[in-house]
C-alpha cells in the first residue's frame, strides 16, 4: 500500500505541474499575465526497521514567476512614458503651426513690411496704399488663425481630460474590486495569482494614464496621486473628474470626489497621459498664447500710434489701421474673477498702457484688503503691495488694473492675461487707403538771408498723441495750425556757444535756448496753443497747455539765420511718418521693460518659434530615451514573468514522462500485490 501510495502523489504532483504548464501556455499572450510554477516538497518517512523510507511527495504551491522590484520599475517608466508622449503628440502639431512659412506669421510680417516700403517710396501711389491695407488684412488673419488653433487645441486638451478621469474611474474601480476578492480569496491561505496578475496589469494601465503612488499593506494595494491624494483605499474608490476652473473656465482642472467633499489635484498631478497634457498647457500652449498675444497688441499699439503722429492723404491726422487695444471690451475680459469671491464684489479692468512693456505672463492678483491687493506672476515673481483706489493707477508690466462695479473683500482673486485674447482680437479697422498719414505734420523751411552751415532736420511731434481719440485729434489739428508758424531765429556765436529764439507769428518771443556749434543739437520747442480768440488754452490742471516737437540743429547757423517751423499742408508727397512706421521694424518695440532692451516684431516672433521649437526637440529626445526605458522594463519584466513556449513545451515532455513514470509505480505495486496474493 506504501508504494501505491507514493506512485498516487507522484501522479497527483505531476497532474497538477500538467495543469500549471497547460495554464501558462493558454495565457501566453494575456496581458499581465505571469508565469506559474509548482512547488513540490518531500512527504515525511517511515522508519521500517533500523531505516527510514519516504512515502512520496506534496504539492505546497502554485507561485506566480514575479519580482516586485522589476514590477515597480515597469510602473514609473510606464507613467514617465505616458507623460513624454502626450506632450510630443502636444508640441509637434504647434511647432509646425508656428514655423511653417505658410501658416506662421514671420512671412505675412515680412510681406506687410514689403508693401509699407513701397508704399513709403511712392506715398501717393493709391494702388501701393491699398496693398498694403490688404496685407495688413492677411496679417490680421494669420494672427488670428493662429489664435483659433491654439484655442482648439485647448479645447482638445479639455475633452482628452474628461475622456481620461473617466479612464481612470473605471480602473481605480477595478483595483477597488479587485482588493476585496483578493482579501477574501486569501483567507484560505492560497495565494490567488490570477487575481494578483489583474490588479497589478489595471495598476499598470492607470499609470499610462496617470502617475500614481502604490502602498501595499496585508495583501491591499492604496492608491494615490501626487503628495498622498487617494484614490483607492481598500475596497473604496474616489472618482476623479475634469471641470471647469475655479478662475480660468477655459482650462479644466482636475479634482478627487470624496464622499462629503472634492479636492483640486491639477497642480500634483505628474506622469501618464494626463500629466503629459497639463505640462505641455503649462510649459507650452499657455505662454505661446500669450506670447503671440503680445506680439499682436503690439503691431496693433505701435502702428496705430505712429499713424497718429502723421498726416493723411487729405492733409488730417491718420486713423488707426488696427482695433483700439483698450476697448471697453478688451480691458473688461483680461481679468477673470474666482469663483468663490465675495457676493457683490466688482471686477478688474485691465488697461494697457505701454504695450512695449508687456510680459507673456499671467497674473495671481489677491486682495488683503478692500484696497489693498498683491500680484503673484506666473514665473513666481510676487509684486506689490498695491492700493485699487490709487489715482492714478500703479503700473505693473505694462498695464493698470482698476475696479468695476462692487467693492472687493479681503482673499478676494482674480487671474490677470493682459496679452491672451491679443491675437484673436486683433483686425483691421482702417478701409480708406487715403486715410493713411504717410506725411509728417510739421515742415521746416530754411531762411532766405541765412549765410551758415546750419541746418535743421524735419521736426516731429515730441509727444505721442491720442489716436483713440477719434474728434480731440481735429480739434488738435486745428490748435497745432493756429500756433504755426513759428521761428527759431540765431544770434551771433560767443565762446563756443550759441543762443537761439524762438517766435511766434507775431514775431513775439516764446522760447529761447542755446545750442554747440559744429555739433548735433537736438531742440525740443514748445508752442503755446491759442484758441479762435487768440487766448491760450488751459490743461485740466489749468496750466497753459502747449504743442511740443522735436527737431535737430547741425552745423554753424549765423547770426540773424533762421529757420521757420509750420504745418504742413500737403499730406500727399510727403512720406516722412511712412519712414517712420518702417523703422517699426527693427524697433525694439516688444518686451522692453525690467532692464531688457526689448526686441523687434519679428524677433519676438521668432523667438516664440525658436522657444516652442527648442522644447519640441527637448520632447523628441525625451520621448525617444523613456520609449527605451520603457522597452528594457518591459523586457526584464518578461526575462522573469513572460511564458517562454519553448521552455513550457519542454516541461510539457518532462511533466508528461513523470505523469507516466507515477502510474508505472502504481502498476508495479499492483503486480507486485498480484503475486504476492497468488504465492499465498
Amino acid at each position: 500500500m506504501s508504494l501505491i501510495n507514493i506512485g498516487m502523489s507522484g501522479l497527483n504532483a505531476s497532474q497538477a505541474a500538467l495543469a500549471t504548464v497547460g495554464n501558462n501556455i493558454a495565457n501566453a499572450n494575456a496581458a499581465g499575465y505571469s508565469r506559474q510554477q509548482i512547488v513540490q516538497g518531500s512527504a515525511g518517512s517511515q522508519q521500517v526497521g533500523g531505516v527510514f523510507i519516504g512515502t512520496g511527495t506534496t504539492l505546497a504551491d502554485v507561485r506566480r514567476v514575479y519580482n516586485a522590484y522589476i514590477d515597480a520599475q515597469l510602473q514609473t517608466t510606464t507613467s514617465l512614458n505616458g507623460d513624454a508622449q502626450a506632450y510630443l503628440d502636444q508640441i509637434g502639431a504647434v511647432d509646425k503651426l508656428l514655423s511653417d512659412k505658410n501658416t506662421g506669421v514671420s512671412a505675412a510680417l515680412g510681406s506687410f513690411f514689403a508693401s509699407l516700403q513701397t508704399a513709403a517710396g511712392a506715398p501717393g501711389d493709391m494702388s501701393a496704399r491699398q496693398l498694403l491695407l490688404t496685407n495688413a488684412q492677411t496679417l490680421s488673419n494669420r494672427f488670428n488663425a493662429i489664435s483659433s488653433q491654439l484655442t482648439q487645441q485647448n479645447d482638445g486638451i479639455n475633452s482628452q481630460l474628461t475622456t481620461l478621469a473617466s479612464m481612470v474611474n473605471q480602473h481605480t474601480a477595478t483595483i477597488a474590486s479587485l482588493n476585496q476578492q483578493i482579501t477574501q480569496a486569501s483567507t484560505s491561505g492560497s495565494t490567488p495569482n490570477n487575481l494578483l496578475d489583474a490588479r497589478n496589469e489595471a495598476v499598470r494601465s492607470l499609470n499610462e494614464l496617470v502617475g500614481v503612488k502604490v502602498q501595499e499593506h496585508d495583501g491591499v494595494y492604496d492608491i494615490s496621486l501626487g503628495t498622498g491624494q487617494t484614490l483607492v483605499t481598500g475596497n473604496t474608490s474616489n472618482t476623479l473628474s475634469a471641470v471647469p476652473g475655479k478662475t480660468d473656465k477655459s482650462q479644466y482642472s482636475l479634482q478627487i470626489d470624496y464622499p462629503q467633499s472634492s479636492l483640486e489635484v491639477t497642480s500634483v498631478v505628474t506622469g501618464g497621459k494626463m500629466g503629459g497634457l497639463i505640462r505641455y498647457r503649462n510649459d507650452v500652449l499657455t505662454p505661446a498664447i500669450n506670447d503671440l498675444g503680445r506680439t499682436a497688441l503690439v503691431v496693433s499699439d505701435a502702428f496705430n500710434k505712429q499713424l497718429g503722429q502723421g498726416l493723411d492723404a487729405n492733409g488730417e491726422f491718420g486713423s488707426s489701421l488696427f482695433n483700439n487695444i483698450n476697448s471697453a471690451q478688451a480691458i473688461s475680459q483680461r481679468s477673470l474673477a474666482t469663483t468663490g469671491n465675495s457676493a457683490g464684489s466688482g471686477n478688474l479692468d485691465v488697461t494697457i498702457g505701454d504695450s512695449s512693456a508687456l510680459t507673456a505672463y499671467d497674473y495671481q492678483v489677491t486682495f488683503t484688503s478692500d484696497k489693498n491687493y498683491s500680484v503673484k506672476r506666473s514665473d513666481g515673481t510676487t509684486l506689490g503691495p498695491f492700493d485699487v483706489t490709487k489715482t492714478p493707477p500703479d503700473i505693473i508690466d505694462g498695464f493698470t488694473l482698476t475696479l468695476n462695479g462692487g467693492g472687493l473683500s479681503a482673499g478676494d482673486s482674480f487671474k490677470v492675461s493682459p496679452t491672451r485674447t491679443g491675437a484673436s482680437d486683433l483686425s483691421v479697422q482702417l478701409k480708406d487707403p487715403n486715410k493713411l498719414a504717410f506725411a509728417g505734420p510739421l515742415l521746416a523751411d530754411k531762411g532766405s538771408s541765412n549765410s551758415g552751415t546750419g541746418a535743421l532736420s524735419s521736426p516731429n511731434l515730441s509727444s505721442m498723441l491720442d489716436i483713440y481719440g477719434g474728434a480731440d485729434l481735429g480739434q488738435l489739428q486745428s490748435q497745432i495750425e493756429g500756433a504755426m508758424p513759428v521761428r527759431i531765429a540765431f544770434d551771433e556765436a560767443k565762446d563756443g556757444t550759441q543762443t537761439y529764439r524762438v517766435l511766434n507769428e507775431a514775431g513775439t518771443e516764446i522760447g529761447k535756448g542755446s545750442i554747440v556749434p559744429g555739433q548735433d543739437n537736438k531742440l525740443t520747442i514748445n508752442v503755446p496753443v491759442l484758441d479762435a480768440a487768440g487766448n491760450p488754452v488751459k490743461n485740466a490742471d489749468g496750466t497753459a497747455k502747449t504743442i511740443g516737437f522735436d527737431t535737430t540743429v547741425s552745423g554753424s547757423p549765423g547770426k540773424g539765420d533762421s529757420f521757420d517751423i509750420k504745418f504742413n499742408k500737403d499730406g500727399k508727397a510727403d512720406n516722412r511718418n511712412a519712414n517712420e512706421m518702417l523703422a517699426l521694424q527693427t524697433k525694439a518695440t516688444v518686451g522692453a521693460s525690467g532692464g531688457n532692451a526689448g526686441v523687434s516684431m519679428g524677433q519676438a516672433y521668432s523667438q516664440l518659434v525658436s522657444t516652442v521649437g527648442g522644447k519640441a526637440s527637448q520632447a523628441s529626445v525625451d520621448g525617444t530615451a523613456n520609449n527605451a526605458a520603457l522597452a528594457y522594463a518591459k523586457s526584464s519584466r518578461s526575462s522573469v514573468s513572460q511564458v517562454n513556449l519553448d521552455e513550457e513545451a519542454s516541461d510539457l515532455i518532462k511533466f508528461q514522462q513523470y505523469y507516466t513514470a507515477s502510474s508505472q509505480i502504481i502498476k508495479v505495486a499492483q503486480d507486485t500485490f498480484s503475486t504476492l496474493i497468488n504465492s499465498l
